[in-house]
């Protein structure tokens, strides 16, 4: 049992790894031994936190600079991934964006921006990486959903969709993945207090959202890693097709 969340010699790609969510994902799979790469749009970001995520571990670390709203900088990180070690076990596509809109001042632009970012790299990756998972009989992948699938809030048109898409999208490539060993699954995090929610949200928005959990304050970024280990590892492997809400309790609350 002490073996089934153990990584070694495993490749991971977290895309969105540079802070956040995706960061502490990276931490954990390097720190169960894993080979790591990040991206982000930014390298100064990428230097540091590569540095951190593989501080103390004999993990390998490597980072690419990648705007996951263009498709072809998109499709250069699968492929460079790929040439950097070889290989890819586990794919998270954690990367994500969200711009609040009433639907009567969505603009296209941005709407197109989010559905490219949210969505479109998650299936251009996954697309990518896969046949060569499929020639080992073995990988994971997991999409970086939210509970704003499943519920939502006034001004996440764009986010909420996206987000829900990626859950249908799960569903689909676990039947075709699954005879291959591959597993896809989705995780669903709720209030983690990140760079995201920050930016966008008032202190009187933040309390609110900490008050509807059940345990009464916001997500630590360390505390998606467990259950990231779980879907990427042999801990794992008969858990697929299935969306794995991280919200502190907030779904249980209907009034």
């Amino acid at each position: 049992m002490s073996n089934l969340f153990d990584l070694t010699g495993r490749v991971a790609v977290v895309t969105g790894g540079s802070k956040g969510l995706g960061k502490a994902m990276a931490r954990g799979f390097a720190e169960q031994g894993a080979d790591v790469i990040i991206s982000s749009r930014h390298e100064s970001e990428l230097k540091s936190a590569l540095a951190e995520i593989t501080a103390g571990t004999k993990a390998r670390g490597a980072y690419f600079v990648a705007d996951m709203t263009d498709r072809g900088q998109v499709n250069k990180l699968a492929a460079d991934s790929v040439k950097q070690f070889g290989r890819v076990d586990v794919l998270v596509n954690n990367a994500g964006g969200n711009t609040p809109q009433a639907i009567d001042k969505v603009r296209d632009e941005d709407w197109d921006r989010v559905l490219e970012l949210n969505l479109t790299s998650c299936m251009i990756m996954s697309r990518e990486l896969v046949p060569q998972m499929k020639e080992r009989r073995w990988g994971r992948i997991i999409h970086i959903s939210s509970i704003m699938a499943l519920g939502s809030k006034e001004e996440r048109n764009s986010y909420s969709a996206t987000k829900a898409a990626l859950v249908g999208m799960t569903r689909a490539m676990a039947l075709e993945l699954g005879p291959y060993g591959i597993t896809v699954n989705c995780l669903n995090p709720g209030p983690f207090l990140t760079d995201l929610p920050g930016t966008i949200l008032t202190a009187e928005q933040k309390q609110a959202f900490a008050g509807r959990t059940a345990v009464g304050r916001w997500g630590e970024p360390r505390e998606l890693a467990g259950a990231a280990l779980l879907m990427a590892s042999d801990a794992g492997s008969y858990i697929t097709g299935t969306t794995l809400v991280v919200d502190g309790g907030t779904m249980c609350k209907t009034f």
